[in-house]
């Protein structure tokens, strides 16, 4: 089984994830932040894998660091499930429809950072939580797990509806990406020898 658990621990902020790729979207996810805690689930339901997140952070002064920090631990936490990468598809893409909301999501597990944002929201904040924290999270996953990453919306009046269909979309071609290639079992995805 291809699991990973990280602890991590800062003065603003400690952080754990456990995850297991190969599981069936099972999650319990506690950051003290009710709208973040909504949209993790939604990437665990719909990537199938498994998520557990608890963390501690400094809610009194905003979300941010509860946020940013989990994106940092989760993509700690894919690297490490992930392995040497062998045997998985190693692409992804998905169109999630939510209502009135369209998203696109395509990703590359290629062990180089990128994050292509094109997401805007109608509002600044969804309840007491700011939007602007979406494309927090979504750069430090990108970023410590090491994933090519974008995320576009194409339709989309709802702030709501925009930020759960970017969680949803990404989560899907998640799936796709970690899935193992019945076709390439235990071989590295690319010409180069090295992901």
């Amino acid at each position: 089984m291809r699991k990973a658990k990280i602890t991590r621990k800062t003065a603003e902020t400690q952080i754990e994830v456990e995850l297991n790729l190969d599981g069936t979207g099972q999650y319990e996810n506690h950051t003290g932040v009710g709208f973040f805690d909504h949209m993790l689930d939604q990437l665990s339901r719909h990537s199938l894998i498994d998520l557990s997140v608890t963390a501690r952070g400094d809610l009194h002064i905003d979300d941010h660091h509860t946020v940013e920090d989990t994106g940092i631990a989760i993509g700690q936490a894919l690297v490490k499930a992930l392995g040497d990468k062998k045997g998985i598809r190693r692409y992804g893409s998905f169109h999630l429809a939510m209502d009135d909301a369209l998203v696109r999501a395509a990703l590359d597990l290629s062990g180089r950072s990128y994050l292509v944002w094109n997401v805007d929201f109608p509002s600044q904040k969804i309840g007491t939580f700011d939007c602007e924290l979406i494309r927090e999270f979504f750069q430090a996953l990108s970023t410590h797990g090491g994933i090519t990453l974008h995320i576009d919306r194409l339709h989309g009046l709802n702030s709501h509806h925009i930020a759960e269909a970017a969680f949803k979309a990404a989560a899907r071609a998640l799936r796709e990406a970690v899935e193992p290639d019945p076709r390439m079992p235990g071989v590295l995805p690319s010409t180069k020898g090295a992901l």
